[in-house]
């Protein structure tokens, strides 16, 4: 199986797609990446390639997404472009109208706000490995961090709550709590699990969630081994199957669910 470049030429992103999936619905995992990388450099990884196939294995799609750029920080900028990729990818493949999302250290602030009611299309559930879920956090740790998320954003001050994903996540969560998998080290240097990750799992959805404390540097490779990657893989199927049981409930055998005749109708379309 082979990657497909996709979206915008200055950001690509790549999808890679089961086979399996060319004939029966599969849902998309999109993957978001830290600073200074891009959809390539993950792409090239050793560390996240062992998880793309481990996802590819389990029938997930899985869609590296460029992020808009770089250093984009989850921005409003971002969000729409990945989106954009979003909807051409969706359209290579059988979908079966379930998005999950996967959030490495700066692409944390993507991944987590996909998964709020305004972004334009919709995430089922969200993992996070040391990631960033603080932007005003993020603006205040470093001048450099700044200078990118000031250009990212179009800002001079400081970004209002408005526009950090984490007290949006944490307003919603009393009435919609997240399916969260949350991984992070209390030492790690570069990412505040104090300021980030551990702030969402008073947030997170009881009996789907996973919490995971590790020791080690930021996006060590702990967070990579095989045990890790399978319990990440596990918990997007936990979700898969959730959702498939409802949708029997909801629509018996012989009754396809209007939202996976919607995107197997789109799919033969393209």
């Amino acid at each position: 199986m082979r990657w497909t470049r996709l979206g915008n030429p200055r950001s690509p992103s790549l999808l890679q797609v089961p086979a399996d999936c060319q004939v029966r619905s599969c849902p998309l995992v999109v993957v978001s990446h830290p600073r200074a990388q891009d959809a390539a450099r993950l792409r090239d990884s050793a560390q996240v390639g062992k998880i793309s196939q481990a996802l590819l294995a389990a029938d997930f799609a899985v869609l590296l997404s460029g992020d808009g750029g770089v250093n984009t920080w989850g921005s409003p900028a971002a969000l729409r472009e990945v989106a954009q990729v979003h909807r051409e990818a969706t359209s290579r493949f059988r979908w079966n109208s379930r998005t999950y999302a996967l959030g490495l250290s700066m692409g944390g602030l993507l991944s987590l706000r996909s998964a709020l009611p305004d972004s334009p299309y919709t995430v089922r559930g969200v993992a996070l490995i040391d990631a960033w879920v603080s932007l005003r956090g993020a603006w205040g740790s470093a001048l450099s961090r700044q200078r990118e998320i000031g250009k990212a954003y179009g800002l001079t001050v400081p970004p209002t709550p408005t526009l950090d994903p984490l007290p949006l996540a944490q307003r919603l969560a009393p009435v919609a709590p997240l399916p969260l998998f949350l991984a992070y080290s209390p030492t790690d240097t570069v990412v505040s699990s104090r300021k980030n990750a551990e702030l969402l799992i008073p947030k997170a959805e009881q009996g789907v969630s996973e919490i995971v404390r590790l020791d080690g540097p930021h996006l060590g490779g702990n967070r990579f081994s095989p045990q890790m990657i399978a319990r990440l893989v596990g918990f997007y199927q936990g979700l898969e199957q959730r959702a498939i049981a409802r949708q029997h409930k909801e629509f018996p055998p012989g009754l396809p669910a209007p939202a996976v005749q919607r995107a197997q109708t789109e799919t033969s379309k393209s």
